[in-house]
């Protein structure tokens, strides 16, 4: 039809590599206490050139509602699990020492959630160096919210490559918020992955990358959308207006609950 409008050109912003996969290849998907999926993602060569995602393994946790305590509680155990196959499959020890950085802005509601995680981080390189007696089982930790370009007038990326030279962690693991391509992951999507972060992606304001390859330690990025394209505001709330609509056409005559109009 000529009149038929052509979206090819027009590219919905995602950070999560499960939105981006034409198909359901390279997946491990399992599900856990029902009401929490996790997916693996293995994205080799021929894969990142398809879908623009840097190679490594990306892991997916989705859920419903983390607004119960208990529901909370399920989706941070989750989490844990997860990060520690990652440490063990990038061959970190327990003793290994770690650098969590937190990238963002904490002025800005959407791009606060690496600074904000930072303020619960429990911080331990100190004790450490002042010899304090630690209890087993317990890392040495350091961390940081470098702020953004913006405020400080340095790329990110410099100012973490120089701390790595001086403290010298044994892995970092970098927390961002990030995009998604639909209303329903926001806040309900978790995406760890091996192969880096660019600072700002989510809010669409990307800086220099980070990763293994420019820090020579392992990287661990973790982010959570916070963010989605305005386009993808109204196509959702088109598509669930339809829905709706739908469901009254559907239901009008035997629904007690939905109110009709009389002439």
């Amino acid at each position: 039809m000529n009149n038929e409008i052509d979206l090819s050109k027009h590219k919905i912003r995602t950070d999560l590599a499960i939105e981006t996969l034409p198909s359901m290849e390279n997946l491990d998907t399992y599900i856990k206490d029902e009401k929490i999926k996790v997916t693996t993602i293995q994205v080799d060569k021929k894969l990142s050139q398809k879908i623009n995602k840097k190679e490594g393994t990306y892991v997916t946790i989705e859920f419903t509602d983390i607004t119960d305590y208990d529901n909370r509680e399920k989706v941070g155990k989750t989490l844990e699990e997860e990060i520690k196959k990652m440490l063990k499959y990038k061959k970190i020890t327990p003793n290994d020492e770690c650098l969590i950085i937190g990238l963002g802005n904490e002025k800005s509601t959407p791009d606060a959630l690496g600074p904000l995680t930072i303020k619960n981080i429990l911080v331990t390189r100190h004790l450490f160096l002042l010899g304090t007696k630690v209890k087993k089982g317990i890392r040495k930790v350091s961390a940081l919210s470098p702020g953004v370009m913006g405020n400080t007038g340095i790329e990110t990326i410099d100012i973490i490559k120089n701390i790595v030279k001086t403290i010298k962690p044994a892995f970092v693991i970098i927390i961002d918020a990030l995009a998604a391509s639909s209303i329903e992951r926001v806040n309900k999507t978790i995406q760890m992955t091996d192969s880096g972060i660019e600072p700002g992606s989510g809010v669409g304001n990307s800086r220099k990358e980070i990763n293994e390859q420019i820090l020579g330690i392992p990287v661990l990025a973790i982010g959570v959308p916070t963010v989605v394209d305005s386009s993808t505001i109204v196509n959702d709330t088109i598509h669930y207006l339809l829905k709706h609509l739908s469901y009254i056409k559907d239901n009008y005559s035997r629904n007690k609950l939905i109110v009709t109009r009389s002439n």
